[in-house]
């Protein structure tokens, strides 16, 4: 397999890898702005953009989109993040070409018909008002606020009630025009794909584009803080937060390696602790996650009013556990489960043309996998021990609580925890 990488004149980047064997392909756009590079009175307009995307455009409409895939037995969906929003389709590989033609459709003729607008203004709400009747997700947009605090990387996705309600045609293409610059943009391709053909198909769709510089996002601070709402739930929910490396530094490996081995899988320290031995919970997990400039360690967990208590400080003392007695053979697992999950969702076209279109936006081009399996390699137990130290006692946090939370510690009484 080859990855092949490649600029057009005015910025607009493409980079693709051939599959053999493979009779489908995963082809996208993913363009570098996402909820983090709104401003304030923004917030929540990257994901209508997204949802618009599929509403009509010059040459299409909403539902000669779908049918133009969908006709071929293809899929087309798109996502939205906090640094990126990602329009992309999974076909067979005759129909790369149709995918591509729909695709830089959407992204470049949307026409914003006001109708639309109002229609998924309603959808959007709903969206919203899920969320918040899901409390294992509404608690994760509380702990990124609080982690966060008063900048754009806290602020949710979906954006608040209010602002979604009111905006406009001119909202959707004044971001549009901000951000949607060639040099904002990533076509990625994995599978049964011809990276010539893709060359030259980029070319002529987006090779007239004039470059454009969007707003450039702030510089992240973790804040830490707390968030806590008592409603009458099964469950109290906990999630804590703690600083860690964004995904440029390399110190993102350690991080990795040592969440899985504190809640990453049914071996992990948590889950053996937690809901084996003690029966606390049915979930409970760790994980790291990145952005461009900084990264959470999260820690989640469910369970019971008269239990909440109980788990967090469990979780602490696991913790602080971890600093002191981390073994060998506890990282070499946690080592072999981050590269197995790698290796193995890259033998998927789609999970290809993502880290592709990833790794281009972080790095401008595409380190080899071997170069990333030896860095995951080269972590030591003691790298692992020495980052849990800070992780149990140093990193900065932040504590979000949701349900019958009443008897559950504060940051501050944790944070006690974690000094003693």
């Amino acid at each position: 397999m080859t990855v092949r990488q490649d600029q057009l004149k005015n910025g607009f980047r493409i980079v693709s890898e051939h599959m053999p064997g493979l009779q489908s392909a995963a082809i996208g756009i993913w363009v570098t702005a996402g909820a983090r590079n709104e401003r304030i009175e923004q917030n929540g307009i990257a994901h209508f953009l997204e949802h618009m995307a599929f509403k009509g455009t010059k040459r299409r409409s909403a539902l000669q989109i779908a049918e133009a895939i969908e006709d071929v037995g293809g899929y087309i969906n798109a996502y939205t993040s906090r640094e990126v929003t990602a329009y992309y389709a999974r076909v067979l590989k005759d129909d790369v070409a149709l995918a591509m033609d729909v695709i830089g459709d959407i992204v470049l003729n949307p026409i914003f018909d006001p109708r639309e607008i109002e229609v998924e203004r309603g959808v959007i709400l709903q969206e919203i008002g899920q969320a918040y009747d899901t409390p294992d997700d509404v608690i994760f947009d509380w702990l990124q606020e609080q982690s966060y605090h008063d900048q754009p990387l806290g602020r949710t996705i979906l954006g608040p009630t209010e602002r979604v309600s009111a905006f406009s045609r001119e909202d959707l293409s004044g971001f549009v025009a901000e951000h949607y610059g060639p040099e904002q943009m990533i076509l990625s391709a994995a599978g049964a794909v011809d990276h010539d053909a893709l060359m030259k198909t980029a070319e002529e769709m987006f090779g007239h584009l004039q470059p454009r510089q969007g707003l450039i996002p702030e510089t992240a601070r973790f804040t830490g803080g707390e968030a806590r709402q008592e409603k009458d739930l099964e469950q109290a929910h906990f999630a804590l937060a703690l600083e860690s490396p964004g995904y440029r530094d390399d110190a993102i490996y350690t991080a990795q390696i040592y969440s899985t081995a504190l809640g990453g899988g049914m071996s992990s320290r948590l889950f053996q602790e937690v809901r084996e031995t003690r029966g606390l919970c049915y979930t409970i997990f760790a994980q790291t996650g990145a952005y461009a400039d900084t990264g959470t360690t999260t820690i989640y967990a469910g369970t019971s009013a008269d239990q909440i208590g109980e788990l967090a400080t469990i979780t602490i003392d696991e913790m602080k556990r971890a600093a002191e007695d981390m073994s060998a053979e506890e990282v070499a697992r946690a080592r072999a489960q981050m590269k197995a999950g790698m290796l193995m969702g890259l033998e998927s076209p789609s999970n290809r043309a993502e880290r592709l279109a990833r790794l281009v936006q972080i790095w401008g081009n595409v380190p080899s996998l071997e170069d990333t399996v030896a860095k995951i390699n080269a972590v030591s137990t003691e790298d692992v021990r020495l980052f849990a130290e800070n992780m149990a006692i140093q990193a900065p946090a932040a504590l979000a609580l949701y349900g019958p939370v009443t008897d559950a510690p504060t940051l501050a009484q944790l944070q006690e925890r974690r000094a003693a």
